[in-house]
C-alpha cells in the first residue's frame, strides 16, 4: 500500500491528532501497513515486539489464550485507535494476543523508526508521544472506573456473585 494509504489511516486516528498534513506525511513514511483477514493474529501473546499500531479498518481484538479453550476476548479495538503502546514504548512482551476479529487493516510503527525522526522532525516525535501518553491515560482511567464499578457491585452484593 502506497504512502497515500497509510495517510489516509493515519487523518482519523488518535495518533495524529496534533500532527497538520505535513506532519502526517512525515509519519506515515516511517509507517508500514498490514491487511488482516479475519481470525488472522498480528502480535502473539508472550512474544515481543516493538510496533505501535493503528486500526486503520475493520476491529482488532485483544485476546488472551488465543486458539485455545480458555480464550476471551478482552477488548475490542475499532478504527482509530492505537494498540500496543506500552511494548512500543518499554519493550516488554505482550500480554495478550491481538487477533483480527474482521478483516483489517493495521498501519505498524516500530520504535526504531519513530526514533529515527528525532532529529528530522522532533516535533512529529513529540506529538506522537503526547498521543501515546493520552492513550496510555484513557487505559488507566477506563480500568480505575472498571474497579470502582466492580468494588461497588461486590460491597453491594457483600461478595456474593
Amino acid at each position: 500500500m502506497s504512502e497515500a494509504g497509510i495517510f489516509e489511516g493515519l487523518s482519523t486516528s488518535k495518533l495524529a491528532v496534533e500532527l497538520d498534513d505535513e506532519e502526517r506525511r512525515t509519519l506515515a513514511r516511517a509507517m508500514t501497513l498490514r491487511d488482516l483477514k479475519q481470525g488472522e493474529v498480528l502480535v502473539q501473546e508472550g512474544s515481543a515486539d516493538d510496533h505501535l499500531y493503528v486500526v486503520a479498518s475493520g476491529v482488532l481484538g485483544v485476546v488472551k489464550s488465543a486458539g485455545t479453550d480458555n480464550e476471551v476476548t478482552l477488548n475490542a479495538i475499532r478504527p482509530g485507535a492505537v494498540v500496543g503502546e506500552l511494548s512500543f514504548l518499554d519493550g516488554s512482551t505482550r500480554y495478550a494476543s491481538l487477533v483480527a476479529l474482521s478483516d483489517s487493516r493495521v498501519l505498524g510503527l516500530t520504535r526504531d523508526a519513530l526514533e529515527g525522526l528525532l532529529t528530522s522532525h522532533p516535533k512529529v516525535v513529540y506529538h506522537v508521544m503526547r498521543a501515546i501518553v493520552r492513550v496510555v491515560h484513557e487505559v488507566q482511567r477506563r480500568m480505575s472506573m472498571q474497579t470502582a464499578e466492580l468494588t461497588n457491585y461486590l460491597y453491594k452484593t457483600h461478595g456474593r456473585y
